[in-house]
């Protein structure tokens, strides 16, 4: 990490919309040549932040300096001109044009007033050869990995000059080995004077990538931190505001919890199957049993969430609700049923920006009732108000943009959606994935309170610790395969690891 001066500086920051202050009075600096990592809950203000400093918003207190001058942002092409870039978790990028083109998009070097394309090509091998990428620039974007499009969205910010870095959660949807590559592009950024601001909700990430941090809650600064010297306990708590006990308060639900739970089962799957997708299964749920599924992406673990609530078709085996056979070949037949289903696209199943958290949270409700058979806008507050304040979804205000909100609120938004529905078995996909700790906590507590007032939840996550702690039941998955399905009493993370790597337990037989 540099000892020179700050590239970029915030000083008291500070921006408001309506009823809300996003960040009251922060300061944050940024050294070349280091990586800063930038944490918090989510609504503690890290994306308005990052807005301010790529001239997304404009602040309406406070400064920002770069290179130790004063510098206003009009818009985002103004920062981006004095040398900061973002890359987000969502590549921003035109899967349909090649990856010169994509590199180079909006600078493409001109002759006799057409693009030159072969000085365009060239420039681009030269900017992915900083990154050490060897890619065909000729090829098609779409064709290639997300780990290899956030290179060249990287590469993109570097065509322009930049400066200042800004990596929000680019991390969230690469493999290992893929976040390894990631890591050595970044450090070898740093080492060229580039200065990076890091954005992610993985802890051992940012311990293993960051020179220094940044915590923010609630909109405020709470500390600038040396990983060396804070643990990440302590972390983990100045995001959250109190002591990381409510996930061991939360405690893993024991099977005596479950004694009460109604011997004849609500859904009955027997030889369930889709081909490519999922071998055929046997399961039985019943009312109040939380059933968390297990294993690694590709598993099958979303292939059986899908067949199960008819979001895909299957074309082998029966199901049967309440005793009778049913036929859920698409989610309405299914939630006619009382089975519901939160998908893990949550950029085509879930929240819809540009409607308000009221509207968000009356969709599915009025999807199944029938657009003949509209909602009134004061039932749709109501049923609103009363999840906002059930579900501690902040800022507490039905008519603002769901869009607006962070992102475990809209994952508060999106459950209040499906539970408006009263279902009987609820089918959560990584109902958790990419929220802080606060959130994790206030989702898993909400999901055992339900299971513990007799609805049934599927609960998939990547997360084993996540599954062990909330579940009753756990489903392995393998190879399209259920490997497992095993009362969650003394279960151990070894006992899954190796039903996931081997098909069997430790000691056990090949099945």
């Amino acid at each position: 990490m540099s000892t020179e001066a700050p590239i970029l500086e915030a000083h008291d920051l500070t921006v408001a919309f309506p009823g809300h202050v996003a960040l009251d009075g922060v300061d944050f600096r940024l050294f070349p040549g280091e990586v800063h990592a930038l944490l918090g809950e989510n609504g503690a203000g890290k994306s308005t932040l990052i807005k301010a400093l790529t001239g997304v918003l404009r602040p309406d207190g406070g400064s920002l300096t770069l290179d130790g001058s004063v510098a206003r942002f009009a818009s985002p092409a103004d920062a981006l001109a004095m040398g900061i870039a973002a890359v987000y978790q969502e590549v921003d990028l035109l899967p349909n044009l090649s990856v010169a083109e994509n590199v180079m998009l909006g600078r493409e070097p001109r002759r006799f007033g057409t693009i030159d394309w072969k000085t365009t090509r060239r420039t681009a091998r030269d900017v992915l050869a900083r990154l050490g990428l060897e890619v065909d620039v000729t090829s098609t974007l779409g064709h290639h990995s997300l780990a290899v499009q956030q290179l060249v969205a990287i590469a993109r910010a570097l065509a322009s000059d930049a400066r200042v870095l800004i990596l929000d959660e680019s991390t969230a949807s690469l493999d290992n080995d893929e976040v390894t590559e990631f890591f050595r592009v970044v450090r070898s950024l740093t080492e060229q004077g580039v200065a990076v601001l890091f954005v992610s909700h993985f802890l051992e990430q940012v311990y293993e990538l960051a020179d220094r941090l940044t915590v923010l809650r609630d909109g405020h600064l709470i500390g600038e931190y040396l990983p060396s010297e804070i643990l990440r306990i302590d972390v983990v708590s100045k995001m959250i505001g109190r002591d990381l006990t409510e996930l061991d308060e939360l405690g893993r639900r024991e099977a005596s919890e479950s004694e009460g739970v109604a011997s004849a089962p609500f859904l009955v799957a027997r030889g369930v199957s889709r081909r490519g997708a999922v071998e055929g299964f046997d399961l039985d749920v019943a009312q109040g049993e939380l059933i968390g599924v297990a294993g690694l992406l590709g598993s099958g673990r979303t292939s059986l969430a899908r067949v199960l609530t008819g979001a895909d078709k299957a074309d082998g085996g029966r199901i049967a609700v309440r005793g009778r056979a049913r036929r859920l070949r698409t989610p309405r037949a299914a939630i006619r049923r009382g089975v519901v289903y939160s998908s893990e696209d949550r950029r085509v199943g879930g929240i819809v920006a540009d409607l308000t958290v009221r509207e968000n949270i009356a969709l599915a409700l009025q999807a199944d009732r029938g657009w003949w058979r509209p909602l009134s806008k004061r039932r749709q507050t109501e049923l609103a108000e009363s999840y906002l304040d059930s579900l501690g979804i902040r800022p507490a205000d039905p008519e603002l943009p769901a869009g607006s909100l962070s992102g475990g609120n809209q994952q508060k938004v999106l459950l209040a959606r499906w539970l408006a529905l009263a279902p009987e078995l609820l089918v959560l996909d990584e109902p958790t994935r990419g929220v802080d700790i606060a959130a994790k906590v206030d989702v898993q507590r909400l999901v055992t309170d339900l299971a513990a007032n007799g609805m049934a939840v599927l609960f998939i996550s990547a997360e084993l610790e996540e599954v062990l702690r909330v579940s009753d039941r756990v489903l392995v998955m393998r190879e399209h395969r259920m490997v497992g399905d095993l009362v969650n009493a003394d279960l151990t993370l070894n006992d899954l690891l190796s039903l996931i790597a081997y098909g069997r337990s430790e000691g056990g037989d090949d099945d």
